[in-house]
């Protein structure tokens, strides 16, 4: 017991210092997850990004999701050529289940697919990946959301809901079939979770830009022990190299439908969330966040604009802790240490 307790702490302080190391794997848009004794991360890229760690410092570049444009995006979005946004990886029902976005930027013509596998282990005879096709899209001027940025969470039921949205009219929230690969819900009236605009459903001239234009996307829920549902987003403006002004705002409910309230009890649907994490002189705009729990540590996956390097995205993590209070807090900031 003395060894194996001996190994785990060891372990576990490995990963307790990888913030310090990870800024210089190239990579936008993160989500990681961990399949036995190694780590895959999914990131926006040439037919989905893939890379492989076992100790979160040194990577295997895998082979892309797609190696084509699936067939069916090239037709529904004609401008994509393969680059895929935004991917979300979860475990559900013994498959891996990959939701991804397919979009034409700074437009709302834009779609949301999934793909599963048995196994994220390229070496495991049973690996391939499955695509399962159009789960939702958006159109220009008829809906009033946008389809990118999914995020995947059951209830404490059992019950799959995905969350997404960027801009428009905010982050969205719809109900999933129990396999997770159809929507049960009517797509004409999806409620809003969180916006940056003081009503919903208005726009006032009078507003910051970034507000008035619903400056808002990246969602990802995450269920903690303590009951709650803890909803994260990006707020402002990513893919501007140095230039970007992306942060995370959080909120959390006892109920994965909301309303999600920040700490002085503003909901996130009506322009609150409780500012979690920033850029600075180094790292600018940190976003598009997930969370993982790594040996009882959670851990804040994000992306950072490396000032030193151009403005170039590269993966970054943190150390994620809880108040007394139950609001997440970073209690020490390596991410300014730039390898």
């Amino acid at each position: 017991m003395k060894v194996i307790s001996l190994l785990f702490v060891t372990l576990l302080g490995c990963y307790m210092c990888i913030a310090q190391r990870l800024g210089k794997l190239p990579v936008h848009d993160p989500v990681l997850i961990q399949q036995g004794d190694c780590f895959y991360l999914f990131s926006t890229g040439q037919g989905i990004t893939v890379a492989s760690s076992r100790d979160l410092k040194n990577w295997t570049r895998e082979a892309p999701v797609f190696a084509e444009p699936p067939a069916w995006a090239v037709k529904a979005v004609p401008s994509f050529t393969g680059h895929i946004w935004a991917p979300d990886i979860s475990y559900h029902n013994g498959r891996y289940h990959l939701y991804y976005s397919v979009s034409a930027f700074g437009k709302n013509t834009s779609c949301i697919a999934v793909a599963s596998n048995k196994t994220l282990d390229p070496k495991d005879p049973e690996f391939q990946w499955v695509d399962h096709g159009l789960l939702l899209q958006s159109f220009p001027g008829s809906t009033d959301w946008n389809a990118i940025d999914p995020n995947f969470i059951c209830d404490e039921h059992g019950q799959p809901y995905l969350s997404f949205g960027s801009f428009w009219g905010g982050l969205k929230l719809v109900k999933l079939s129990k396999d997770g690969l159809r929507t049960n819900d009517d797509l004409t009236n999806l409620p809003t979770i969180a916006s940056r605009r003081a009503a919903a459903d208005s726009i006032h001239s009078d507003l910051p830009q970034g507000v008035a234009e619903n400056a808002i996307e990246a969602p990802f829920i995450f269920r903690h022990k303590n009951g709650y549902y803890y909803l994260f987003a990006s707020i402002d403006y990513c893919c501007k190299g140095a230039a970007s002004t992306y942060k995370m705002i959080v909120g959390r409910s006892k109920q994965l439908q909301g309303p999600y309230l920040d700490s002085e009890g503003i909901d996130m649907a009506k322009g609150g969330g409780k500012l979690l994490l920033e850029g600075n002189a180094d790292w600018h705009g940190v976003g598009h966040n997930a969370v993982l729990n790594i040996h009882s540590q959670d851990y804040l996956v994000f992306h950072g604009y490396d000032a030193k390097d151009g403005g170039k995205a590269k993966l970054l993590m943190e150390e994620l802790y809880w108040r007394e209070d139950d609001w997440p807090t970073l209690l020490k900031s390596v991410y300014s240490e730039n390898p």
